[in-house]
């Protein structure tokens, strides 16, 4: 019924172990646009931009990030992003006017990504192809279960100040670097031969088309996160039970674990997981159009784990088959801009959209990209590594 897998090396679970306290200090990020209505006067569209201005940001970070994996080392790297981010928060708890949380806002976008690249990197080196969906799984699992944490703590202290999240975040990120720093094993610089420079993957045209489906399916993951306080708000219900919502996600996503590990999940093709995960996400989005209290949101967040599950292990693993000996890094890090682009278009077009649609509207349309998006990814993505 299950299908036996090697046992994983001890570098994927310590940075499992170190994802799950970052993830413990995302949280915040969701809240930012209600922070800045709240606290600072501003409207929606303004929120948005501001949002925006964070995603651009990590566009340029997740690329600097493989460039700074090869020229100072991955653990280093890593330990720079977490750093960076835990000052750029407290400088968002801190800030008294909405030119400084703009100013670090933006500083911390600069140092959000960094982390990516170089753990990312990390399991591709130390895992054989085989094995690969299942260390990515579990690198989302870690996500799920620092999901858990950070939901219920959201609920808490967003009701209280909203500015305490940031400091919260800020403390997990310290801490998490602290983890990378005693556990993981020391490496050098990695220096790769000319013929493996950058445009490598910029010129892989079967990387370009997982980098347009990765782009899409981003756009919808972070309308959730960015979208799903201001829908709650919307419909009358507390911004900050989306904390609660977020730790459902996450005990969805580690109970839907051993279901990769059937026999049938695990020998689907990678158009085929990714299309069935769409089509999961589309029905958990629909959902959410049709919710009215937060229970019937409970239910839709359950779907949308279940098609993240099937999704996300599984488009890294492609992604890192894909690439070229020593390459790994690289490729991965140029896929994840697909998360930089889609996290400035995000807060803009779902603020737009509930502001001038509806809450129905915005979950709708993203149901319906979802369903665009599994007969596109059946339709024209390639197989590797099957």
């Amino acid at each position: 019924m299950y299908r036996s897998t090697p046992r994983l090396p001890r570098t994927v679970w310590l940075l499992v172990i170190a994802r799950a306290f970052n993830r413990l200090g995302a949280f915040s990020m969701s809240f930012l646009t209600v922070l800045i209505s709240t606290d600072f006067g501003a409207g929606a569209a303004t929120a948005g931009l501001v949002a925006a201005a964070f995603g651009l940001a990590t566009i340029p970070s997740r690329l600097i990030g493989g460039l700074l994996a090869d020229r100072l080392g991955r653990r280093h790297t890593i330990m720079l992003g977490l750093g960076g981010c835990a000052l750029a928060q407290l400088g968002i708890a801190a800030s008294g006017s909405l030119a400084a949380v703009t100013v670090c806002a933006v500083l911390l976008g600069l140092a959000f990504e960094l982390y990516e690249p170089p753990s990312q990197a990390m399991i591709a080196d130390a895992v054989p192809p085989p094995s690969r969906v299942r260390a990515y799984s579990l690198l989302n699992v870690a996500l799920a279960v620092g999901g858990l944490g950070a939901g219920l703590l959201a609920s808490v202290l967003g009701r209280w100040d909203l500015r305490w999240l940031f400091v919260a975040d800020a403390v997990t990120c310290a801490l998490c670097a602290a983890v990378v720093g005693a556990a993981l094993p020391a490496d050098r610089p990695v220096r790769t031969p000319r013929g493996g420079e950058a445009g490598g993957p910029w010129r892989d045209p079967a990387l370009l088309a997982m980098l347009a489906f990765g782009t899409a399916y981003a756009l919808v993951r972070m309308q959730v996160v960015m979208s799903l306080p201001l829908s709650l708000e919307g419909r009358g219900l507390q911004p900050a039970d989306a904390g609660l919502l977020f730790a459902v996600e996450a005990v969805a996503a580690v109970a839907a674990q051993p279901l990769l590990r059937l026999r049938r999940a695990a020998t689907l093709s990678a158009p085929a997981s990714l299309a069935a995960g769409c089509l999961l996400l589309a029905a958990g989005l629909a959902g959410y159009a049709a919710a009215g209290g937060l229970m019937s949101y409970a239910l839709a967040t359950v779907v949308c784990a279940l098609g993240d599950v099937l999704v996300m292990g599984r488009v890294f693993a492609v992604v890192a088959d894909l690439s070229p000996a020593g390459a790994a890094g690289r490729y991965l890090a140029a896929y994840g801009v697909s998360w930089g682009v889609a996290t400035v278009v995000a807060p803009v077009l779902g603020t737009q959209m509930l502001e001038h649609a509806g809450v129905a509207a915005l979950w709708a349309g993203m149901a319906g990209v979802c369903v665009l998006l599994a007969a596109l990814v059946l339709l024209l993505l390639p197989t590797p590594g099957g």
